[in-house]
């Protein structure tokens, strides 16, 4: 190569790298120019939607523009992923994403896309617990007690979750694997139903997300025989971990909440949503709220959240796979 003609080469590469980049950082200047539309893939009155409108109302004022909530449930939240997945990438249409996100398309036959690597990740909001629980049904009063019957019964013991391939199924997927017992999942659509027959004897024990488990717990209707993190839960400090219950140190099956973008969203535009998301998550009235509700706040860099979803990914498909976990 001419040596001229390769340095001519190489200082118009890196010109056309410097436009990109100046291109890029002005979109991030002059985002948002006009209202943000945040798709909750959920029905309204769920708690994704609280925290959607929640954070919404506080991003629309550090960005004195409006963030408008839209519902879009259906198929396991992919629906609305899908929906935001082939929206335009200019920063204008966010997801409420959750776990979910990551595992329906796992668990689904049809992958519509890859939870991981098909969005750009602005930030993680919230991480809560799932919550083993029994009814009147069963005499037991410790996840000891649940799994000793299980193994006494294989296969024969039932319990409950919110749907095929939900985080409470897989909740139960990852204790059958790590314990090495054999229980019989029972899924409903939704966790009012899965409620009503626990509370009825009709079930004995149940896996709920924390925030439809925690009025049953304080009710007394339902006993609370362990928590799905690795630490215990501040709004149940006196239940165990499923770890500390079972001498299971690699068990966890959290929740948790999101705001994705489309893949290809200009990264300037990425990382400023990212730190006004972050800032909102550390006013003391936001942690307590979200705190008050059951969530722990979280909030991550784009590049921090990308990994822990590259690894979310890998860990529950490994779950999924080993169970034959399938919603289709």
């Amino acid at each position: 190569m001419n040596i001229r003609v390769g340095r001519r080469a190489l200082i118009g590469a890196g010109g056309a790298g410097l436009v990109l980049a100046a291109t890029g950082t002005a979109r991030a200047q002059a985002w948002p120019s006009k209202p943000i539309r945040l798709v909750v893939p959920q029905a309204a009155g769920g708690g994704s939607d609280t925290i959607a409108r929640f954070i919404g109302e506080r991003l629309a004022a550090a960005l004195q523009q409006s963030v408008v909530v839209e519902n879009k449930p259906g198929a396991a939240g992919m629906l609305g992923a899908e929906i935001v997945k082939t929206s335009p990438a200019d920063g204008y249409t966010m997801l409420l994403s959750s776990i979910d996100t990551i595992t329906a398309p796992l668990v689904s036959k049809r992958r519509p896309f890859d939870g991981a690597r098909d969005f750009a990740h602005i930030t993680q909001l919230t991480a809560s617990h799932n919550v083993w629980l029994v009814g009147p049904s069963f005499a037991g009063n410790s996840l000891v007690d649940l799994v000793a019957a299980a193994r006494s019964q294989p296969g024969k013991i039932d319990f409950a979750s919110s749907g095929v391939g939900s985080m409470q199924h897989l909740s139960g997927a990852m204790l059958e694997r790590m314990a090495n017992l054999s229980l019989n999942h029972v899924p409903y659509r939704g966790g009012p139903p899965a409620f009503t027959d626990l509370l009825g004897g009709r079930i004995p024990a149940m896996v709920s997300g924390m925030q439809g488990a925690l009025p049953q717990i304080r009710s007394g209707k339902v006993r609370a025989l362990a928590v799905t993190g690795k630490r215990r839960a501040a709004v149940l400090p006196d239940v165990p971990t499923v770890s500390e219950a079972l001498g299971l140190p690699d068990y966890e099956a959290l929740n948790w909440q999101a705001l994705l973008y489309p893949g290809g969203t200009p990264q300037p535009i990425v990382d400023r949503a990212s730190s006004e998301v972050m800032k909102i998550l550390q006013q003391a009235d936001v942690r307590q709220r979200l705190a008050d509700m059951g969530y722990e706040p979280l909030g991550n860099t784009s590049a921090q959240f990308t990994q822990i979803a590259l690894a979310d990914q890998q860990r529950w498909a490994t779950v999924i796979q080993a169970a034959n976990i399938s919603s289709d």
